[in-house]
């Protein structure tokens, strides 16, 4: 059983150090994906944020210009802001890019 074992783990190791090479190889080459990923993951989620953030702020928004009117000039902007999370997120996806 020992020899079994023995010969298991050697076959093991050695497959291991056959195909060590590929390996480096591949994760240089999925490096570069991974690059393309994380801005596509920056830049999704930044827009799933703002657009919930814009869709709970326009509500209200709406809202309160139905009850007073004037109010439209003070709500207006908090959607401007919740729509800058998609512009953080764009920028973050260019500047993963671009490193």
């Amino acid at each position: 059983m020992k020899k079994r074992f023995l010969s298991f783990i050697t076959l093991l190791a050695g497959s291991a150090m056959l195909f060590a090479e590929d390996a480096a190889a591949a994760s240089a080459a999925s490096a570069g994906a991974m690059k393309y990923l994380a801005a596509a993951i920056a830049v999704g989620l930044a827009c799933i944020a703002g657009g919930m953030a814009v869709g709970k702020i326009g509500a209200a928004a709406m809202g309160a210009m139905s009850e007073n009117p004037e109010l439209s000039g003070k709500a207006l902007p908090f959607v401007g802001l919740a729509e800058g999370i998609c512009l953080w997120g764009m920028l973050f996806g260019v500047l993963i890019l671009f490193k």
